[in-house]
């Protein structure tokens, strides 16, 4: 039993000081065995905790050893300042090691309390406190981080001009650890400043580990899940520039070529997408893409093509006088891909259960890989160019403006540096190009059928964000904010607060309704409006605002799963952004609740609102549809693109106590959130517009294959339909019609629409859902009935008018039973 436990503590070790994982080689291999033999040796989870820990003890100790090395040279330097020939000045010394005496009291502090506790190890030990303590003290960290581009660029400016500053920076000592024969090591400088950064990445990937192996119901399990949110909250905003990769290829030269980013981006080539894996090195561009190879070869790259540093410039539209033209696919073919995901996933879901369904899910997962990578190849709109000074241009597409921004900065630091042109052999190419494999940090394009099946499905329901205010901006400005989620694998743009002019404390205070399809993260960004009419006459998709500042947030189902607004603070480049949010799951949001007023009309049965009215149509659809045709018809992306929730919010009161000035209110009000207010109104009827009743019928009849017959069955409902649903649902489906008309303009075609209003007219209340259980899980979104809800409204959108006068005459002929 010793021995597994050595074996373990010193695989625990080799994780935490291994400088790249390689998962999935051979040479993790061995490790395996020892692994699997520990869970059938070792039935209680805390006997691994301790091991974990054990293993974190003593890199721990490691780690406080490196800091004390930093420390030991301060005192002496410090006592050469007022003399006549000091080594470094008290503000160079203050700057290369500002925060380290922090960090090592941190740390010695936390290995002084954590000691102890393994030491008189047993089921009632709790740590933590002591790990949710030590992230809480990470603002220690954000200062150091903040600092270590100028600590780096100071050290090597006073090594150059002090050589005796130089010795002492090349050979800091580093004790051992206390059992260890070798009492010390020489290590750089450099390599220990990085050492801090490096030890927030691992104290994370700990906490991983304590969580996996401490039950739900141990008093450690939810400091521990609070740490490890507080971590990663930390990790997602510290700057990305803070990433040196160890040197695995030189130069001619023999200088150190460094990966500092890679990962799968699409490229337009030869008028059309092609998915590429992009390296950036130190001094190089990279692109390639992976060679197909033989069952059981390793997988080779191939470069497509590369650029020095010292060469690569940005191209706008303006640049470039033949950059090639963006194929853009219909919105509705992206969205019936995923559609098809989605049943794909809930099939899947279906075969695991089944009695020999292994292999059918293995099938699954290949046509849903497939899949997904059509949707990451062929929904990236925003342009990304790059030119070559000497040579041709290319062009990047992607999907998120954070990820566009995050690769121009990475490149315009590296190009600060004096960098000289770099001309590779074609035999440097091949070595350079064959090392892309090993030093690759992105493994796998990133769809979900690549994870694991322990990995988080993400949410899937709606997220409530307050974009309330921002503070930091130096100069006043006109801004606004973006905020981004990721499903399906890439990052989208979801919605975008109003812009507050001339200032440098923005207070939005805007309300925002997102949906989320498997999303784990929420990225804001902010951005100074460009009102210079030169730069605004741009394709749809180039984006010339300039990026003030962005950050992310981890979105924990633990936090915004409460049914309070959890606030939250991201900091981006000085600037923080205050905002707050809460979750509603998708079995939640889809619940159509009546109202216990029956006095307003939300939530209020649609021949009730009518017969009080006296009107044929409610007055909220009449309304609303006008005020769109007025002046909204031309606007791009109308009733898919949310609006304000605070705004709907406020018409929804004013319908609903009949408010005097609900017309100049409508008037003076942003049109998205007019288009919100009659999506919510139709979504929070207590029965569907074409009723719970009809909800079977409607969906075999959109199934039948004989067009004659489909078109008598789809007749034939329409008159079952009670006059005032019938009235509304027709004078709607004109409506949604001419707005079409305009897909040129707004880009909605009918079938974006019929996407947007499908599921809302016809989605049977919870009654009927639960009878017929036709929502069957909280991340089956684009189930079965779905796909056919919107094929329902599609079908009436793409008949001739249909004529209330010719539907009820023909009544006389038909029966009205179903």
């Amino acid at each position: 039993m010793e021995e597994e436990e050595e074996e373990v503590l010193c695989y625990l070790d080799r994780v935490l000081e291994e400088e790249v994982f390689e998962y999935g080689d051979e040479e993790l291999d061995p490790i395996t065995p020892v692994h699997s033999q520990f869970k059938g040796d070792i039935e209680k989870g805390l006997e691994m905790k301790k091991l974990v820990l054990s293993g974190f003890l003593a890199s721990e100790e490691i780690y406080l050893n490196q800091v004390e090395a930093l420390l030991l040279p301060i005192r002496p330097l410090k006592a050469t300042v007022p003399t006549s020939q000091p080594v470094l000045s008290m503000p160079q010394i203050e700057t290369i090691f500002y925060k380290i005496q922090d960090i090592f009291e941190i740390h010695k502090e936390f290995y002084d309390a954590l000691l102890p506790n393994i030491q008189q190890w047993d089921e009632k030990v709790t740590v933590g406190h002591l790990f949710q303590k030590l992230a809480s003290q990470l603002g220690v960290y954000k200062a150091f981080v903040d600092n270590y581009k100028v600590a780096l660029e100071t050290a090597e400016k006073c090594s150059q001009a002090n050589s005796q500053f130089q010795k002492i920076s090349e050979n800091l000592k580093v004790k051992g650890p206390k059992d260890s024969k070798d009492c010390t090591t020489t290590v750089s400088l450099e390599a220990l400043l990085y050492k801090p950064i490096d030890r927030v990445t691992r104290s994370t990937l700990v906490l991983h580990d304590l969580l996996k192996h401490t039950p739900k119901d141990h008093p450690d399990f939810p400091l521990l899940q609070d740490a490890l949110r507080i971590s990663q909250n930390f990790l997602s905003s510290i700057n990305e520039e803070i990433d040196p990769r160890r040197t695995a290829v030189t130069t001619p030269k023999g200088e150190a070529r460094q990966l500092v980013k890679d990962g799968f981006l699409v490229e337009v080539s030869e008028s059309s997408r092609k998915l590429r894996h992009v390296f950036l090195f130190t001094d190089l561009l990279l692109c390639a893409k992976l060679k197909k190879t033989a069952v059981g070869r390793h997988q080779q790259y191939e470069c497509k093509w590369y650029i020095p540093l010292a060469d690569l410039t940005f191209q706008t539209l303006d640049d470039c006088d033949t950059c090639p033209s963006i194929q853009v696919l219909p919105e509705h073919e992206i969205e019936e891909m995923k559609i098809k995901i989605s049943v794909t996933k809930s099939e899947i879901q279906k075969e695991k259960k089944a009695p020999k369904g292994q292999s059918r899910v293995e099938r699954l997962r290949k046509k849903m890989n497939e899949q997904e990578s059509w949707l990451l190849l062929h929904s990236p709109t925003i342009p990304f160019r790059i030119h070559n000074k000497h040579g041709k241009s290319f062009l990047f597409l992607l999907s998120s403006d954070y990820e566009r921004s995050e690769w121009r900065e990475s490149i315009q630091k590296l190009q600060k540096k004096d960098l000289q042109a770099c001309v590779l052999s074609s035999v440097e190419l091949q070595v350079l190009t064959s090392s892309c494999f090993k030093l690759r940090t992105v493994h796998n394009i990133p769809v979900t059928s690549n994870k694991d099946d322990e990995e988080s499905p993400g949410l899937y329901g709606f997220l409530h964000v307050i974009v309330h205010s921002a503070k930091g901006f130096k100069e006043s400005a006109n801004l606004y904010c973006t905020l981004e989620v990721d499903s399906y694998g890439y990052f989208v743009s979801k919605a975008k607060t109003r812009v507050f002019r001339d200032t440098t404390e923005p207070q939005w205070n805007e309300e925002f309704e997102i949906e989320l399809e498997g999303s784990q993260y929420l990225r804001i960004l902010c951005y100074e409006k460009c009102y210079d009419k030169s730069m605004l006459n741009k394709d749809d998709n180039e984006i010339v605002d300039k990026i003030m500042g962005k950050g992310q947030v981890q979105l924990d189902p633990q936090t915004v799963q409460s049914k309070n607004w959890h606030m939250d603070v991201i900091e981006m480049n000085g600037i923080k952004v205050e905002f707050s949010m809460k979750f509603t799951s998708r079995d939640l949001s889809l619940k159509r609740t009546p109202s216990k007023k029956q006095s307003g009309v939300f939530g209020v049965k649609i021949n009730v609102v009518t017969k009080r009215e006296r009107s044929k149509v409610p007055y909220i659809v009449r309304q609303c549809i006008e005020e769109v045709e007025k002046r909204g018809i031309d606007e791009v992306g109308i009733y898919r693109i949310s609006g304000v929730a605070t705004d709907i919010q406020a018409l929804k009161t004013a319908f609903d106590t009949n408010t005097k000035d609900i017309l100049v209110m409508l008037s003076d009000m942003d049109i998205n959130a007019i288009a919100g207010t009659l999506k919510l109104y139709f979504r929070e009827l207590p029965e569907p517009l074409l009723t719970d009743r009809l909800y079977p019928a409607f969906m075999e009849g959109i199934a039948l294959s004989d067009p004659a017959a489909k078109e008598n069955c789809m007749m034939h409902l329409l008159r079952s339909l009670p006059d005032p649903n019938l009235m509304t649902f027709l004078t709607l489906l004109e409506h949604l019609k001419r707005v079409a008309e305009k897909e040129p303009i707004n880009k909605m075609s009918l079938h974006n629409l019929a996407t947007v209003f499908g599921p809302t007219l016809l989605r049977p209340s919870e009654s009927e859902s639960a009878k017929g259980q036709h929502i069957t899980s909280a991340s089956d979104i684009w189930s079965h009935d779905v796909m056919a809800q919107v094929q329902v409204l599609l079908y009436y959108l793409q008949h001739p008018p249909i004529s209330f006068a010719e539907l009820k005459r023909n009544t006389l002929y038909f029966s009205t039973d179903v």
